[in-house]
């Protein structure tokens, strides 16, 4: 067991810093697929289902990762507590920086199947740290304060995400592209070695850096698939699948959406500041889930804070993307929505988890049967709201799991394959019917989260009460 008193005593400042900074590095580096899948279809001639490969190799890791984990923590104990938390971090760090090295070869040889192996890689290392960094935000700093905390490190990793397609497109489309305009598999060379380095860099930082090691006991040994008796977890896993797949399928999409003659016509380079204002409405939203979170705050002074950092961060978005205030002025409407549906929700994660998934279905509906700027704004529009669903989906499937919710937790971090299969099916869906009518697949997505979180609303109503009287 970790010794509370210990936890809350001590100042985790600096360890925070540090390990948001990973986060920061992780979204960045992750984000670059979105840059990745037009340029790689270009090079090397492929249809959108060859495409999206790219996101199958590398979310397809977090599942075979996923899984080793689970099977080694059932059988032998969970490895983290034996290794240590600051040890798994750095690992997932080098294997990380290891698959951007691999991009080395791949683009010298031009070799589509390397850059695939390279991802696979890639993936892995972000699964280690996916199972690590995130159980160890948990703990810096009191349990009640927990999801707040990692709602915070996580709006950071959507600040990477924001960034990724300004500053990686204009490293792979123009800085390091060849003279003559022509498209070259050398242009990913020197970014992902800089992306390495930087890696490694965090990781000289992070083994610097005192971090707590926090005293555990090993936790029981729980043989079996008992957690799957719960019907919630189940329900979750799959709600999980869902959201990471919607969410990666439209961002995957987004740069080819905004390519169509009916919608803008625009092409890559104009494409990829639009990019980062779908993953910047991720950042906001997760700042403001940050905030609602705070079971300390008043309604009214979550309202003063979340107005305040909702108009912050919208202003360091202005300050990345090459747009005009009036080419992004759409997106204070949807910050406004935004704020609505997270009063209507009252902080109860369930009944949010469904508001939020309705607006989205009723987004891509509209990018769906509409044309131009009306169809660009509801495909960016999603990303704002988006920010919260990991979270609360998570928390959600794993609630009263008692001794299996170490194992429940492995299966819910399984459900991140969505992420490989979801773009596959709409690659191949948009190579029939094309892009825009290809949406219908996150549609049903993101309908499959709405009926998760009217379920959970029913059937884990003690939850749903608990945090709505909190938030008062």
């Amino acid at each position: 067991m970790i010794n509370k008193e210990v936890t809350q005593s001590r100042n985790y400042t600096v360890p925070l810093i540090t390990i948001t900074l990973l986060f920061f590095m992780w979204g960045f580096i992750t984000c670059m697929n979105d840059i990745l899948i037009p340029y790689l279809k270009q090079l090397f001639k492929l249809t959108f289902f060859e495409s999206m490969l790219v996101q199958f190799c590398f979310f397809g890791a977090y599942f075979i990762g996923s899984l080793i984990y689970f099977l080694i923590s059932i059988s032998k104990g969970d490895p983290i507590n034996k290794a240590g938390y600051k040890k798994g971090i750095i690992f997932g760090i080098f294997l990380a920086a290891f698959g951007c090295v691999l991009f080395y070869p791949a683009a010298t040889f031009s070799y589509y199947p390397l850059f695939l192996g390279a991802l696979f890689i890639l993936g892995l290392g972000f699964t280690v740290l996916q199972i690590t960094a995130n159980a160890y935000v948990s703990l810096l700093g009191s349990e009640e304060s927990a999801s707040s905390r990692l709602n915070m490190t996580q709006a950071f990793n959507a600040f990477g995400t924001t960034i990724a397609p300004v500053l990686g497109g204009h490293l792979i489309f123009e800085f390091f592209s060849s003279p003559d305009g022509s498209f070259s598999a050398v242009a990913t060379r020197i970014p992902y070695l800089i992306f390495a380095g930087i890696l490694l860099l965090v990781a000289l930082l992070i083994s610097r850096v005192k971090l707590p090691s926090f005293q555990t006991q090993e936790e029981e040994i729980v043989k079996g698939w008992g957690a799957l008796q719960f019907s919630h977890l189940k329900f979750g896993v799959f709600a999980m699948f869902c959201y990471v797949g919607g969410e990666v399928a439209v961002g995957s999409f987004i740069i080819s959406f905004l390519e169509q003659p009916q919608i803008m016509g625009f092409n890559e380079i104009i494409s990829k500041n639009y990019l980062s204002l779908y993953w910047g409405g991720a950042m906001i939203g997760r700042f403001l889930g940050a905030i609602s979170l705070n079971q300390s705050l008043s309604q009214g002074k979550k309202a003063i804070y979340m107005l305040g950092a909702a108009a912050a961060v919208f202003l360091v978005i202005f300050s990345i993307v090459d747009l005009s205030f009036a080419q992004i002025s759409f997106f204070l409407a949807f910050i406004v929505l935004n704020f609505i549906a997270f009063f209507i929700g009252k902080a109860a994660p369930a009944r949010t988890l469904s508001i939020f998934a309705a607006v989205n279905v009723a987004l891509l509906i509209s990018a769906m049967v509409n044309h131009g700027e009306l169809a660009m704004y509801s495909i960016l529009g999603i990303g704002i709201f988006n920010s919260i669903m990991f979270s609360n989906i998570y928390t959600l499937a794993i609630s009263g799991l008692g001794k299996y919710t170490s194992q429940g937790s492995s299966l819910v971090v399984m459900a991140i394959l969505g992420g490989a299969i979801v773009p596959i099916f709409q690659g191949y869906l948009a190579d029939k019917v094309g892009v825009q009518h290809s949406f219908i697949i996150p549609v049903f997505c993101y309908l499959v989260i709405l009926i998760f979180g009217a379920y959970c609303s029913k059937y884990l109503g003690h939850v749903e009460n608990t945090e709505a009287k909190s938030g008062h």
